[in-house]
């Protein structure tokens, strides 16, 4: 085991602490000190004492004063308590490997990772929607193209062709150990919903249907997706064997956004009310009435729908009965962006402001004048949330402690799109061009890797 001194270090998050003794034990050598007092104990009494410290720096430290002391650190026990206090789920393996990991992941997202910039393989056009996983970046641009990079290297891999006009929305599932194939739906501005083979980069099926534009998608599982139109339209898709199941009617204007959960699907309308759907069936269930202007976006967990609309409230529906359970005021512009995760919503307005909202008792907990104009995407986690806006900014906060963390990248231009999972952000944007005069930006990727335990040993990254 390394040599770990942290006299400095600044934790991520520090979890509250029962500890009866000091976070800070003055550890260094005296000359009247001629007893080892841990030694003198019981190992089980000795550990005992050491499970009170929940800092990782007082630990490392403690590790310095003796072999002895190293030996008791070395105790997986104590790490699994450190795991529990900083909540980190470890199922298998080393806790103290699993710990050192984690809180070098956590470090990181604080302080800054490494970032990797990609300002090539983008040609002219603003970029309308972002997926990626360990392997894959997938950008929809509306110039037609998908653009698909490496997410380790930022290297172009291919160029997805065949839509005739912008491609304004899209999603790929699969791609994991269990699932290595991926499969991605894409629709936009020529009608058209088509199927692709990613890995293989391939075409599957051209679902055609809709009349005007496709601007919003949802796929389930690699059987069914839901797709909604300008063409006041929703429909139901068996993309495995690329057929129609449903066609969805009763909106009155564009269908501006779509969520799924089991056999149902919700979506919402620039008609101002959103439809709960039964996937099977086909049928509307429930019209969710209450919003007077443009719906925005939607969201549900199986057992409640949020959504947020132009009329700058937020409404919070039953899935069972179709009920308005609450209203949520406090934004005063258009509600554009919302996330729903357990019982935790977030929300992005106009106004500039976050709000984080307690779907158990509809109250807001916390609110962040987060940005100069409107959020334009967001996304959060159980300990950070991403905003960016049209401010040109990208901003990162604890939503726990309702404080900002750091400016997350420089500013630009216009941020096209974020999008992060625990261990890497990508940002789309667009920057000033260098090498003209003219107020032309390019589009610029960067990824930012917060795993840097391949490229560090882990008892550095403590440090």
């Amino acid at each position: 085991m390394g040599t770990l001194m942290t006299d400095d270090l600044s934790p991520p998050a520090t979890p509250p602490s029962a500890s009866p003794i000091p976070h800070r034990l003055d550890l260094s050598s005296k000359p009247r000190l001629k007893v080892d007092f841990l030694k003198e104990l019981p190992p089980e009494l000795a550990l005992h004492i050491l499970s009170y410290i929940d800092l990782p720096s007082t630990l490392s430290r403690a590790n310095c004063v003796s072999k002895y002391w190293n030996s008791l650190i070395r105790d997986e026990n104590l790490w699994k308590s450190l795991c529990k206090t900083h909540q980190y789920n470890n199922s298998v393996g080393s806790y103290r490997d699993y710990f050192k990991r984690k809180y070098s992941i956590a470090s990181a997202w604080n302080q800054g990772g490494k970032v990797t910039t990609v300002d090539g393989g983008f040609s002219h056009g603003l970029v309308t929607s972002l997926q990626f996983d360990e392997k894959y970046t997938v950008v929809g641009c509306d110039n037609h193209r998908i653009e698909v990079f490496d997410t380790n290297s930022g290297k172009k891999i291919k160029t997805l062709e065949g839509h005739e006009g912008g491609v304004w929305a899209l999603q790929f599932i699969g791609g994991n150990e269990h699932d290595p194939e991926r499969i991605l739906l894409s629709g936009g501005c020529d009608r058209d919903v088509r199927v692709w083979d990613l890995n293989r980069g391939k075409l599957r099926h051209v679902l055609r249907g809709h009349t005007s534009t496709v601007r919003c998608l949802k796929i389930r599982d690699k059987r069914i997706a839901v797709t909604g139109s300008r063409d006041t339209t929703l429909r139901v898709w068996d993309i495995k064997r690329g057929t129609l199941l449903h066609v969805l009617l009763g909106h009155q204007a564009s269908v501006r956004c779509v969520d799924i959960h089991n056999d149902i699907a919700v979506s919402g309308s620039y008609d101002s009310t959103a439809r709960i759907w039964d996937l099977k069936s086909g049928q509307c269930k429930h019209v969710l009435i209450g919003h007077v202007s443009q719906i925005y976006t939607i969201v549900t967990n199986g057992t409640i729908i949020a959504t947020g609309s132009l009329d700058a409230h937020i409404r919070i529906w039953s899935v069972e009965t179709g009920e308005c359970l609450s209203t949520l005021h406090g934004h005063t512009s258009l509600v554009g962006q919302l996330q729903l995760s357990g019982t935790t919503l977030v929300s992005g307005g106009a106004d500039g402001c976050l709000r984080v909202w307690d779907m158990e008792t509809f109250e807001c907990i916390q609110q962040f004048s987060a940005h100069d104009n409107s959020i334009t995407c967001l996304q959060f986690d159980d300990q950070h949330i991403l905003s960016a806006a049209n401010d040109g900014k990208v901003k990162l906060w604890d939503i726990k402690r309702g404080r900002l963390l750091r400016n997350f990248t420089q500013p630009s231009k216009i941020v096209w799109k974020i999008q992060f999972n625990d261990t890497k952000a990508v940002v789309l944007m667009q920057r000033q061009r260098s090498d003209t005069s003219i107020d032309e930006g390019k589009t610029v990727m960067e990824i930012h890797d917060f795993d840097l335990s391949s490229n560090h040993t882990i008892d550095d990254t403590l440090q």
